[in-house]
């Protein structure tokens, strides 16, 4: 894997490493480290146990709550419009919606069956509901949504009025959690899927993780992972405007095996703007899928071809 990188201003890392300690004073990554980063580790170990330890923890403590503070003060000041929350490029809502329809309906149907059942999604990093809005009711009984931005958030109750407090099977947005990923914990067992666009990338490497872990214990028996995100060509973007990281798809599938997680299904978003990252779906499961289904039938080899008259 390419682990190199650059920023928005032009500064080019070695490897995340190497950024996420300038940013947040954090080296817990998803890169495999070089034999000169291993042979170095038990010194910088050393270093950090005698009397700097503490004040360097706490350091990286400041710089980790800088990093979200800053983000989230972006957001901010970002109109709580569908047109805003896609940074102008509102037109790609159409083509993100059909999209997604079209890689969770087989998903759906592949874990849960075709036997009615009340389902339950979580969109994470919800916005002002647009997804929600959007897509997820069309295929799911309730949908919470957890978003950091108060006004997004309130913007979102508002979209979503129609959508609440209706009757025990019909499709509704069900609670609103203004709280950010790298803290919010879900109810144990509640959801079919956990609805992941567009917000990971605010997550350092350890904060990913660690959310992923917590949110495990959130999904039903068969229950899955949807991350839909945008896709560096190698290694990584650090946008330093909204601070945010924009990862390569190796970078995305080391932090998987870290998370103790799965891919059932991967597919490229189609129809974006040419001047726009490209964007992956990923369907994540905590258990070894059995069968990886590539969505067509095998002929064995050496079989016999069916010969039309």
């Amino acid at each position: 894997m390419d682990s190199r990188g650059f920023d928005s201003a032009g500064r080019v890392f070695s490897n995340a490493t190497e950024m996420w300690a300038e940013e947040i004073g954090s080296t817990v990554t998803a890169t495999t480290p070089t034999a000169a980063e291993a042979e170095a580790a038990p010194t910088a170990a050393a270093a950090a146990a005698g009397n700097g330890g503490a004040e360097e923890e706490a350091s990286g403590e400041g710089k980790r709550k800088e990093w979200y503070s800053k983000a989230i003060a972006y957001w901010q000041g970002v109109e709580a419009s569908t047109e805003g929350v896609l940074g102008g490029y509102g037109c790609v809502n159409d083509a993100d919606v059909k999209g997604s329809d079209a890689f969770l309906r087989p998903l759906l149907a592949e874990r849960f069956g075709t036997a009615k059942r009340h389902l339950v999604a979580l969109d994470c990093g919800s916005g002002i509901g647009r997804v929600t809005k959007n897509f997820l009711l069309r295929h799911f009984n309730e949908v919470d949504l957890v978003e950091p931005v108060s006004h997004f958030l309130e913007a979102a109750r508002e979209n979503l009025t129609g959508c609440m407090d209706q009757g025990e099977d019909s499709h509704k947005a069900a609670n609103f959690y203004c709280v950010p990923l790298q803290d919010f914990t879900p109810e144990e067992g509640r959801y079919d899927v956990i609805w992941i666009q567009w917000c990971i990338g605010q997550l350092p490497d350890d904060d990913f993780i660690s959310f992923f872990n917590r949110a495990k214990v959130g999904l039903k028996p068969d229950g899955f992972f949807v991350l839909k995100e945008n896709i560096a060509r190698n290694g990584f973007v650090l946008d330093k405007v909204d601070n945010s990281v924009t990862r390569s798809d190796p970078y995305f599938r080391e932090l998987f095996k870290k998370c103790g997680l799965y891919i059932l299904s991967v597919k490229d978003q189609k129809e974006l703007p040419e001047e726009l990252f490209a964007v992956k779906m990923y369907a994540l499961v905590t258990n070894q899928p059995k069968i990886q289904n590539s969505g067509k039938r095998r002929r064995p080899k050496n079989s016999p071809r069916m010969i039309r008259s």
